[in-house]
């Protein structure tokens, strides 16, 4: 599983148990979803769920970030 980017989340209103505003998830590309206007992301079960694309504002962080990112939490490992 290949991340692409990553999402903060921006809204949660009906998925409060998997989604926390404010939050940086790490997505996964999908075309299919994302030309039904929705994104592939693992959520906080550490599954990947299609979510409406709205509800993320995509992000782009530093290199060392990522690497950080991916020592430290392995659902991030494929950032880098």
């Amino acid at each position: 599983m290949k991340t692409k980017y990553l999402a903060l989340c921006l809204e949660n209103e009906g998925y409060k148990a998997s989604l926390a505003v404010g939050k940086v998830y790490p997505t996964i590309r999908d075309k299919v979803a994302e030309k039904e206007g929705y994104l592939r992301v693992i959520d906080e079960s550490v599954e990947d769920y299609a979510f409406a694309a709205e509800r993320f504002h995509l992000v782009e962080l530093p290199l060392k970030v990522k690497r950080t990112l991916a020592a430290h939490a392995p659902v991030f490992a494929d950032l880098v």
